[in-house]
């Protein structure tokens, strides 16, 4: 059985977010590179292009958070969770995230993209030519780069696809090079 069809079987087809029916997708959350059931959750279009930046946020829409923040799935908990942070000038999703609790485990996973911190003390990647790279960005090479430990050289031109961004260093992303997942250095890469 695949991922999507467990989550449908999970959620009975509705979003796991604001319970709509319509349009429904499984969204993997970030920075989660494989697909599971515990790093996934079922999402209708609304939700998932507000959550992805692709239209404006609208508060109202997800006062039904009220009810998913209390869902027996770790996904749903963690997408509530960053969904709240976002929205937490409004005022109501403060009281939200007071009430609400997460294990350290899943605290950590929520807070792995930096929903939580201030516009002023978020972390921005960026590639050789300044543009803004995001977690699951493919990006190519534009030097040839010895790895260390390893006697592999990742050749210029080389695409590396689905990149996570550290959290720590602006300087720094991972990506598969071939079957080797290596860190690289945002300065010797260009966004496709």
């Amino acid at each position: 059985m695949s991922v999507l069809q467990m989550l449908q079987d999970r959620s009975n087809s509705t979003c796991e977010l604001c319970t709509s029916k319509t349009d429904t997708k499984q969204y993997n959350i970030p920075p989660a590179l494989n697909e599971t059931v515990d790093t996934s959750l079922l999402v209708c279009a609304n939700c998932h292009d507000q959550i992805e930046g692709k239209i404006d946020m609208d508060a109202n829409h997800w006062r039904c958070l009220n009810d998913s923040m209390w869902s027996e799935h770790v996904a749903v908990q963690i997408m509530a969770w960053r969904m709240l942070q976002r929205l937490r000038a409004e005022g109501w999703p403060k009281d939200l995230l007071d009430m609400m609790y997460l294990d350290d485990d899943a605290l950590a996973l929520a807070r792995a993209t930096g929903e939580h911190k201030e516009e002023s003390e978020k972390i921005i990647h960026r590639d050789c030519n300044g543009v803004i790279l995001e977690t699951g960005d493919n990006v190519v090479l534009v030097k040839d780069l010895k790895v260390k430990g390893s006697s592999m050289v990742a050749k210029q031109g080389t695409a590396v696809r689905n990149i996570r961004l550290d959290h720590e260093n602006a300087n720094y992303i991972e990506g598969k090079v071939g079957p080797t997942q290596i860190v690289i250095i945002t300065e010797y890469v260009k966004k496709m």
